[in-house]
């Protein structure tokens, strides 16, 4: 079975999902806290990219997990990074508007940055790698904006459905994501068994580098707990399914190997956030 198959209706639905969560004051919070916006968006576009890379470089990945690993970083997290939000009292408010700014904004930077990164390993590995930036941009507009303004419209035009579909769709986003993750295993167990020590090292740096990162760039702020916890939530969790769904895309990259970072990836992620909520709160019993 194509895991491609699989990853497409997924990430259509998770885009989905998050539109429905979305409404006119997703956007307008910007006004209410414009600082702690514009400090998640620096840790989600640019620090999250260029720790990925430097990661990458310093372990000396092969081509083709360093490309996989950027672009988990490249690929903001979704609906569920506000639930974690959540789980450990954070700004959920915020958590919604920096998911549904930075869900549109890396539309449109994750290519560029990508074909950037592509650009450095080919004259670094002799390697040729091609980027069709053109066809990832139709791609993301396509699996990823359509499905969010589709499940906008259904928030602004039926609110009462719009929850009943959250409601529904949010029980069977996670099953959905550890199937994905099931079958992609399925397919290249030998891959991801030989890789796994320096694929699993290099996502947990990556994880724990972000959160200690953003930690550092939300305290520099001077803001709060909650939104400090918001904003190390928002930058440490990405979305794994688009990244899987770019990586093995037959009209992008059309490569499993490259999606193996993004599926360790998934799995760290869960373990570390879930450790992180479990010690807040503790410390705040």
């Amino acid at each position: 079975m194509n895991s491609v198959f699989i990853v497409i209706p997924i990430l259509v639905v998770l885009m989905f999902l998050l539109g429905t969560e979305l409404n006119k004051k997703s956007f307008t919070d910007v006004a209410r806290n414009p600082r702690a916006v514009f400090t998640g968006m620096v840790g989600q576009i640019v620090l999250l990219p260029l720790i990925a890379f430097g990661v990458a470089w310093v372990m000396d990945l092969s081509p083709i997990y360093f490309m996989g690993l950027v672009l988990v970083a490249c690929c903001p997290g979704g609906s569920s990074s506000n639930v974690f939000s959540m789980l450990v009292k954070g700004d959920v408010a915020l958590s919604v508007t920096l998911t549904a700014l930075s869900s549109i904004i890396t539309l449109f930077t994750l290519p560029f940055i990508m074909d950037a990164v592509a650009q450095f390993l080919s004259t670094q590995s002799g390697v040729g790698i091609n980027l069709p930036i053109g066809k990832l941009l139709m791609q993301n507009i396509v699996l990823l904006l359509v499905p969010m303004l589709l499940g906008i419209l259904l928030r602004r035009l039926r609110p009462v459905w719009a929850d009943k579909v959250n409601k529904t769709l949010g029980k069977a986003a996670f099953p959905a994501l550890m199937l994905l993750a099931f079958v992609f295993f399925l397919q290249y167990t030998t891959e991801i068994i030989d890789n796994f020590t320096i694929l699993g090292v290099a996502v947990t740096v990556l994880i724990l580098a972000s959160m200690l990162c953003s930690s550092l760039l939300s305290r520099t702020g001077g803001f709060g707990n909650a939104v400090r916890r918001t904003i190390i939530i928002e930058v440490g969790m990405q979305n794994a399914a688009q990244a899987i769904a770019i990586a093995t895309s037959p009209f992008i990259f059309n490569s499993g190997e490259m999606a193996i970072p993004a599926i360790i990836y998934a799995l760290m992620m869960n373990i570390i956030l879930l450790l992180y909520v479990y010690v807040i709160r503790k410390s705040k019993r």
